[in-house]
């Protein structure tokens, strides 16, 4: 338990580091990402960008235990 939380700071850290690349990535405004906009309301909900951020850390987490 002590190393996840290690290992998960870190991955916090290097992402602050590194956010003003990572945040040009087009997470976020992916196609199937549900968007209203309305006049005094806005529902922002990324469906598309929370399936393949799942997937990434599936994967990560997969390789992780192997």
């Amino acid at each position: 338990m002590q190393r996840t939380l290690i290992v998960i700071g870190l991955l916090v850290v290097v992402i602050g580091l590194l956010w003003p690349w990572v945040s040009q990535l087009p997470l976020g405004r992916l196609p199937g990402d549900i968007v209203v906009d309305r006049p005094g309301f806005r529902f922002y909900f990324p469906v598309t960008t929370m399936i393949i951020c799942s997937i990434v850390i599936s994967a990560v987490l997969w390789l992780f235990r192997h």
